[in-house]
């Protein structure tokens, strides 16, 4: 049997644990980095179970070192008096020269460090951190109405 079937993931298709589906609706994706996840183990084990939710979270630079706000990872149900509290801040693991990049983007420029997605990749929790300028209402309505005209000329093409 399959280790994800093992343990019972409630993962996507893609290994995606959770997704941040309204940060590209709300920012301006400029550049995107891999980082890995400080985490404890009742932490990882809700992971597994499919039990996070990456809506509100976000990164901050603090003393040289990037941390995740408000990421919610729901208790482990096996975890008893040594649960985490779900939505505590966790360090993200990244490259020295990657995070000196991220202060000068977040401090000089006033971007914000976004996550998109939250996933496992050779057994280790990985989140997709992106720097993001926050879009304004007349562009979000202009990407929703290409999104539109795209899915009326594709529907075209297939009754054609």
């Amino acid at each position: 049997m399959a280790k994800s079937a093992q343990h019972g993931d409630q993962k996507s298709a893609d290994g995606s644990i959770a997704r941040n589906k309204r940060a590209r609706h709300d920012y301006h994706i400029l550049e995107t980095w891999e980082a890995g996840i400080a985490l404890l183990g009742t932490e990882v084990k809700a992971l597994r179970d499919g039990r996070a939710n990456l809506t509100d979270a976000y990164g901050v630079v603090k003393d040289g070192e990037v941390f995740l706000l408000n990421l919610h990872i729901g208790h482990y149900g096996m975890g008893g008096g040594f649960n985490h509290e779900p939505t505590r801040t966790r360090k993200l693991l990244l490259h020295r020269k990657e995070i000196r990049k991220m202060i000068g983007a977040v401090e000089r420029q006033g971007l914000t460090l976004v996550p998109l997605d939250l996933y496992f990749k050779n057994g280790r929790a990985k989140v997709a951190l992106a720097l993001g300028k926050g879009k304004k209402e007349h562009d979000k309505r202009q990407d929703l109405r290409k999104k539109d005209d795209e899915r009326d000329m594709a529907r075209f093409a297939r009754a054609r």
